[in-house]
């Protein structure tokens, strides 16, 4: 089965030529002219990637990833776009982004990065079993459900933030290299990876606060480390 992409670009010209483009090369294209169509195509179908464009009428791409991401936490999404300012590109992975391109970009390039993180996506089948449930201090964390009760709440967590955790959990009062949980959950360790790593980061250490007796070290160039304090 061809993988299935909505393409959200208000430009015409571009969203044809993409369309086309990634038509020709294999995939199932559905493209919309701007972030209200796209939304509603999204809510009434099933996808493998979306692309989105973030300067469009009638609603931006950052919204409609936001509301794509309160629906589905692991169908990926690539930005396009003009904007090219760090905060721009820091506020799209903190939604949610699992890559960002700046126009004018190759047709090449966005092909392999639609290829890589298609590859990223697909989940493992041969990993080692998780303690269900596992318990820590005053935490009890449910990997299979991705969910988290510490003794104030109970927590839904993204797949990011499960992955993230359940390396921590693996490897209390060890060191986790920096490097070696990119390329585990992001499959790479690129800048704008390791950017995204750190937002997820600082969201697992706010769910920590619960517990006081749990920390997140910052093992400054070396990576993070879970620790148990008295």
């Amino acid at each position: 089965m061809k993988p299935r992409l909505l393409i959200v670009e208000d430009d015409p010209n571009l969203g044809e030529i993409l369309s086309e483009y990634l038509g020709l090369k294999g995939f199932d294209t559905t493209l919309k002219r701007d972030g209200e169509e796209g939304g509603v195509a999204f809510q009434k179908d099933t996808f493998d990637l979306c692309i989105l464009d973030l300067m469009m009428p009638k609603k931006d791409g950052f919204t409609l990833a936001k509301e794509i991401r309160q629906q589905d936490d692991e169908t990926p999404i690539i930005f396009l776009t003009a904007k090219s300012m760090k905060q721009d590109i820091i506020k799209g992975f903190t939604i949610g982004a699992d890559d960002y391109m700046t126009k004018p970009f190759s047709m090449e390039e966005l092909l392999l990065r639609i290829q890589a993180v298609l590859k990223r996506s697909v989940k493992k089948e041969d990993e080692e079993p998780f303690p269900n449930p596992f318990e820590i201090a005053n935490l009890t964390y449910y990997y299979q459900e991705n969910r988290l009760i510490t003794p104030k709440r109970e927590i839904n967590l993204t797949t990011k933030e499960n992955e993230l955790l359940k390396i921590f959990f693996e490897n209390v009062n060890k060191t986790v290299v920096r490097s070696i949980a990119l390329k585990k959950i992001w499959k790479d360790d690129s800048y704008f990876n390791a950017r995204s790593m750190d937002v997820y980061i600082a969201k697992i250490r706010k769910y920590l606060q619960d517990e006081p007796s749990l920390k997140i070290l910052t093992i400054h160039g070396e990576g993070f480390k879970l620790v148990e304090v008295n």
